[in-house]
């Protein structure tokens, strides 16, 4: 990967801090929701994702909002015409995959 490459996937991950859960009030990056970024040669951006439960009546909203955070990317717009957003369940999320801040947030004690 390339450093433009790997410059844009940190800028991918900035604007994926503005996607807030609805329900938890925290984003998904600190959440631990998000997997994994893929970015092929094109610009085209696939991430990779999960849920905090299965079955969110959220899944939607928050899908609509990573394209509307990564649309505001000028590389993205411009060159990559593809956002898929691909919701996985495994490995299964818990509450070990949050940040400090959002455990803080969220008053999440670790045991």
């Amino acid at each position: 990967m390339t450093d433009d490459m790997k410059e844009l996937k940190d800028r991918i991950y900035a604007q994926l801090e503005n996607v807030i859960d609805p329900e938890l009030g925290v984003d998904i990056v600190n959440l631990g929701l998000i997997y994994e970024i893929h970015l092929d040669e094109d610009l085209n951006v696939r991430v990779e994702m999960t849920l905090t439960a299965m079955g969110c009546p959220l899944a939607g909203t928050i899908v609509s909002d990573i394209r509307n955070a990564l649309s505001e990317l000028q590389e993205i717009g411009e060159i990559g015409e593809e956002v898929d957003v691909e919701i996985v369940w495994s490995p299964p999320w818990d509450k070990s995959m949050m940040s400090r801040y959002a455990k803080i947030a969220l008053g999440v004690h670790e045991s």
